[in-house]
């Protein structure tokens, strides 16, 4: 509450002097009462998740071969946030031909990881573009959008990738990688731990970036 005190200067003739005090209490009372609504009616962020859809375990040996040899593309995260890849099965021999090992990079030009998976799963991308058109223009429900994608995404000529880091990958190598996933529609990919023979290759490729090769057990 405001309170004016009157003060009297003691003379005639001159002007009354008023002393005014303002009082603030109730102030912290409202600041308190707006803060307890902001509190509770602002909607907290919620935290971000990448879905990861690993491969069935219900394959049987005939779908092994096919993924392993057709579809299958493995991408190695190296040293320097170099980004390799090759494509298909490789055999004990093939580990020490330079020509498995392709260089590229996240970055969406010709020579991308992006370039080669868009090509590989073009059915793919077209049909899920459409189907988010449809979503954009609340031709279906979220529930439906979701549902149809996960059965496009079965196509069973898309790839399947592995994602395989080195020692010296970053977590924003690994990230990227994800994110080039989601971009291309892969509907199946995993992360694997690297092998002896995915390291002989990188040594290859770029000598003396010291990637340890892990022995083989017996």
């Amino acid at each position: 509450m405001a309170e004016i005190q009157e003060k009297d200067s003691g003379g005639k003739g001159k002007q009354k002097k008023f002393n005014v005090r303002v009082d603030f209490t109730p102030m912290v009372d409202m600041n308190m009462l707006l803060i307890t609504f902001f509190m509770l009616c602002t909607t907290m962020s919620k935290p971000q998740t990448m879905e990861i859809a690993m491969p069935r375990k219900d394959v049987n040996k005939d779908e092994v071969t096919d993924i392993k040899h057709s579809r299958a593309v493995t991408v190695l995260l190296g040293r320097n946030d170099k980004v390799y890849y090759y494509t298909g099965r490789l055999e004990k021999t093939d580990y020490d031909k330079l020509d498995k090992l392709v260089e590229t990079n996240f970055s969406g030009d010709e020579k991308s990881l992006r370039t080669l998976l868009l090509g590989r799963n073009t059915e793919v991308v077209q049909q899920m573009k459409e189907l988010k058109a449809k979503k954009e223009n609340l031709e279906i429900a979220d529930s439906t959008f979701t549902k149809q994608s996960i059965e496009i995404k079965k196509n069973k000529e898309s790839p399947i990738v592995m994602i395989k880091a080195s020692e010296f990958a970053t977590y924003k190598n690994l990230v990227d990688a994800l994110d080039e996933m989601n971009i291309c529609n892969i509907g199946t990919y995993a992360i694997e731990d690297i092998t002896s023979g995915d390291l002989r290759l990188l040594n290859n490729v770029d000598p003396g970036a010291g990637y340890e090769v892990i022995p083989q057990k017996k």
